[in-house]
């Protein structure tokens, strides 16, 4: 895996250049200071994923992760925080990051969120993803509104999935991580793990997130305002 790490301090750069070059399987290859050129080394080198800090010089890592989400979409968005509910971190979440982590974050766990994400995967604490979820679902009604066209091909690519994957979909709509999802459906993490990217590709969805997204536009996710004023069931 191709990593870009962009962050103002160069401490910070260098203490995960180092974390990230001692793995077999990821190699740096380059280093921002600023956003602007972070997006520009994100569309000339194309790298698996990019470690955005949110809080940058000429370019901040929101406006960068619109960028390159827009101009190099098949990089993922890894943002970098300094505070778990930070509200830059969920404005990069809105413009297409895959998840943020804290800048105190484990080595483990670092190397661990960058794989999944160069996965399709989204990496958020589950505290994270319900407060996400909860923003998303209040401001979806005034935020985004679903024309009949856009409600209908939402609801045709929902009706592609068999009904294993809908119960895995629905359990994604309401921030249930992997493992909690095994456990309420009786499945090895393995097969959820499969089932998710399943789900994902029918409903084109560039990562869990955007699952999110899509089920609340559909009224099909639980305690959805946009559920509960539109009136429409689960589809089966």
């Amino acid at each position: 895996m191709r990593v870009v790490i962009a962050d103002d301090q160069q401490l910070i750069r260098l203490g995960f250049g180092l974390v990230l070059d001692a793995e077999h399987d990821i190699t740096v290859v380059g280093e921002a200071a600023d956003g602007a050129d972070a997006v520009a080394l994100c569309i000339a080198l194309r790298p698996d994923v990019v470690l955005m800090d949110v809080r940058m010089p000429r370019l901040d890592g929101v406006a960068a992760t619109a960028r390159v989400v827009a101009e190099a979409p098949e990089t993922r968005v890894l943002v970098l925080t300094t505070f778990d509910l930070d509200e830059y971190a969920f404005g990069a979440l809105d413009a297409g990051a895959s998840g943020f982590l804290l800048k105190d974050v484990e080595r483990s766990a670092l190397v661990t969120a960058i794989r999944a994400v160069a996965a399709g995967d989204a990496v958020l604490a589950p505290r994270v993803t319900r407060e996400v979820l909860r923003r998303r679902a209040v401001r979806a009604p005034a935020s985004h509104s679903v024309d009949d066209a856009e409600r209908s091909a939402i609801e045709a690519r929902v009706g592609e999935l068999t009904p294993r994957e809908k119960d895995v979909f629905f359990a994604l709509a309401r921030g249930l991580t992997n493992a909690e999802i095994a456990r309420e459906l009786f499945l090895s993490e393995r097969t959820v793990k499969t089932h998710v990217g399943r789900v994902l590709a029918k409903l084109g969805a560039r990562d869990r997130i955007q699952a999110v997204i899509i089920a609340h536009w559909g009224g099909w996710a639980d305690d959805s305002p946009a559920g509960s004023q539109n009136g429409q069931s689960r589809p089966r």
